[in-house]
């Protein structure tokens, strides 16, 4: 049972079974460090919740290529912020957005501004069974609200998850914000919102489309693509924080290389504005 920021108690479809739940809530956990080696803790880093299963595939190749090791925890970008701020032990920080680390920047938490590595995009997704269509212009998102036969629908909580946000914004320019605002469940971040989405408990949801790139999605959903024209640009950047470490600094670099970017795209980013290095 998951409770939301609206108090609406999220009960987990009993159609799916207990192996399948177990799969997914490990693709998708947050709020958990991950390592490669016990005996070799790495620098900790803080990354956005929807970089998760890009990110877990570039560290393993790090690793490869460096035989160095990362920890990692994904969660919100806001959270990721006051922790910082209150003296968190972490070394890099890779947003949902700028607004974030540049807010990080303006108090003098991290060395320079950092680079955008990455930009996001925006997926509509409905559970197996769900009476909401798939079209890019949420038409169908638009009908069920009018037939009044949409119950529940989940994103992001925009107070601090970029991905909110720009949910917001999109159901704001497709005209569904008016009768939508009352039928939302909030994900702590877009990943817990993903597995709300997908709950059986409602209707569908917008979620990152990084997270919907794994065979595991399939088993239970259906996603489509938003139009990037309806929000402002996912634009994702990272910074040192001010105390990073050699090893630290190494990754980020990594993380800006070609092949880096190449795996980025492979999960439904878009690669980042290379003019910035």
């Amino acid at each position: 049972m998951c409770q939301t920021d609206h108090g609406v108690s999220v009960s987990i479809s009993r159609k799916w079974s207990a192996i399948s739940i177990c799969l997914l809530l490990l693709s998708l956990s947050l709020g958990i460090t991950t390592q490669a080696m016990a005996n070799d803790k790495g620098p900790l880093i803080a990354a956005a919740a929807n970089v998760k299963l890009a990110l877990d595939t570039i560290i393993a190749d790090y690793h490869r290529d460096t035989g160095a090791n990362i920890r990692v925890t994904y969660g919100s970008s806001g959270n990721f912020v006051a922790q910082i701020q209150h003296g968190a032990p972490y070394e890099l920080m890779l947003s949902a957005d700028e607004f974030y680390v540049n807010q990080l920047a303006a108090l003098g938490f991290t060395q320079g501004e950092g680079h955008i590595y990455a930009i996001g995009r925006l997926a509509l997704v409905v559970p197996h069974g769900s009476p909401l269509s798939l079209d890019a212009e949420l038409n169908g998102l638009k009908l069920l609200l009018a037939k009044g036969e949409l119950k529940r629908f989940a994103i992001a909580n925009p107070k601090h998850a970029p991905y909110g946000e720009r949910a917001v914004e999109v159901l704001t320019a497709s005209g569904n914000w008016p009768r939508i605002q009352n039928k939302l469940i909030l994900g702590e971040n877009v990943s817990q919102a993903l597995q709300f989405a997908l709950s059986g408990s409602t209707q569908g949801g917008i979620v990152a489309l990084s997270l919907v790139q794994h065979a595991e999605f399939k088993q239970h959903g259906r996603y489509i693509a938003l139009p990037e024209t309806w929000h402002k640009p996912l634009n994702q950047r990272m910074a040192l924080i001010k105390h990073a470490s050699i090893q630290a600094k190494d990754f980020y670099e990594y993380l800006l290389l070609p092949q880096t970017q190449q795996t980025f795209t492979e999960f439904g980013f878009t690669a980042a504005v290379t003019g910035e290095r």
